[in-house]
Order: structure tokens, then sequence, then C-alpha cells
């Protein structure tokens, strides 16, 4: 692994574990429905600690070695019998127990291409506990859609870097485009007295509402709600998230 690409997790770390304002909202669920809970796409734990933290059983699948090396190493010892942490790919797993709540948090499922996501549900479908739910949280595809084609570079914010605390700047731009949207990150610091640069690209899928509804409803699923934020609010058109709760039986709304 190149040196960029091995600092990148500890950067991603550092610029995410700051942003806290979903966390209330993954706590919620997880003490409504309980453990065991799975988190797909885990990262370096900044939701998968948390619950942890708070006293569930969790377990995260990431495929990206370095993020889970991160998360190791942020992982509290007193946390550690709480906690299976496993590297392998979302669409393809395959594991011994079900779930009552398994998560995709972090914008990420519309990362995934419609053969992704078909193959990601069949396995959530497999590993889903009788009443248990599926969520998972994605930018407003409504708003992904209204785009300019261009948005310029601007800076995001400055966070401390996790080595000296030296300042890191954090700029962000996107392309929209026929097959989605594709945001870029950037990231500028110093170093031990050189500059450094890292960039990162992500992809959103064009895809609708009604596309992602109806590939639950292919696979067996049943919509508990829609949201459009953390707070609850029900989805709209304008809302800047979507939010997807959806399991196997007609569920009490959570």
């Amino acid at each position: 692994m190149g040196s960029q690409e091995s600092e990148f997790p500890r950067l991603y770390h550092a610029h995410h574990a700051r942003h806290m304002e979903d966390l209330s909202f993954w706590m919620e669920l997880a003490d409504a429905y309980r453990s065991p809970i799975l988190e797909l796409g885990c990262g370096t734990g900044r939701v998968l600690l948390n619950l942890a933290s708070a006293g569930h059983q969790v377990i995260g699948l990431d495929l990206d070695a370095g993020m889970l090396t991160v998360l190791q190493e942020n992982m509290p010892d007193n946390l550690r019998a709480r906690v299976n942490v496993l590297r392998g790919d979302f669409t393809r797993f395959h594991l011994a127990s079900r779930f009552n709540l398994i998560l995709l948090p972090c914008n990420t499922y519309s990362t995934l291409s419609s053969v992704e996501r078909s193959a990601l549900l069949s396995c959530v479908a497999r590993h889903l506990a009788p009443g248990g739910v599926f969520v998972a949280s994605l930018p407003n595809p409504v708003l992904l859609r209204q785009l300019p084609s261009y948005g310029s570079p601007q800076v995001e914010e400055v966070f401390p870097h996790p080595d000296d605390g030296s300042p890191v700047q954090v700029t962000s731009s996107w392309q929209r485009a026929a097959q989605g949207v594709t945001i870029y990150w950037d990231y500028d610091y110093l170093l031990q007295g050189r500059e450094q640069h890292l960039s990162r690209a992500v992809h959103h899928h064009r895809a609708t509402v009604q596309n992602y509804l109806a590939e639950l409803h292919e696979k067996g699923f049943k919509l508990v709600t829609l949201y459009g934020d953390y707070d609850r609010s029900t989805y709209y058109r304008e809302a800047q998230n979507l939010i997807i709760v959806a399991g196997f039986q007609a569920l009490t709304q959570a």
C-alpha cells in the first residue's frame, strides 16, 4: 500500500469523527431493535463504536483493510468483547448470525450500482431476523438530479491532522453527468514541513426514489418508513436525505 493510500484512512477518520448529527438516530434504532446489530461499510467505526459504547453487540463489515486498521487502533479495550470486525464485501457476505438491525449509513447505498444493490439486498434478506429492519441513508436523489452540471471547488472545513495537529483543509467539488454525480474531496496540509495533497472521488449513481423502492419490493422487503433527515422528519422532495427503513413484516414504525 502506498504512503498516500495508508494515510487516507487516518485523515478520513479525523475528518468524519467530528460529524455527529446522525449518531442519535442510529442509537435510537439500536435501542428499539436491540442486539445483535450488523453495520455494513463500517469504515473506521464512527457509528459502530458509538453503538458498542451504549452496550450493543455489533458486527462491522468493510472491504477496506486500511479503514479497519484505524478502527482497531481507535477501539477502547473495554469495547472489544462487544465488537466483531470483519473484512469482506457487503454485496456477497455469509455470516452465521441473523440480525435485528442491519445498517448501511454514511451515504454509501447510492454509491452502489443497481447490480450491486441487488446483491446487497439478497445478502441482507438472508441475514435479517424476523421482525428486524434494514436501514440505509443516502443523499436525496431528487436533489442530486437537480444539481448544476459542475460545482466549483469550495472549502468545506478545516480539521487538525491526527499526527501533529496541523490544519488539514478539505475542499469539495462535483460533476453531474447522465450516469450520476461524482463528488471530489481534496485534502491539503503540511506534514513534517512538506506540502501534502490527497484526493478522493465518490460516485453516486443516478437512481430515483421509485427505483430504490422497486428494488426492495422485488427482493421481498416491505417499506416501514422513509425519513428525510436524522430528526425523523417525513421524507419530501426537497429533503436533504433519503433514509429507508425496510423489513419483511408489517412493523410498527421505529
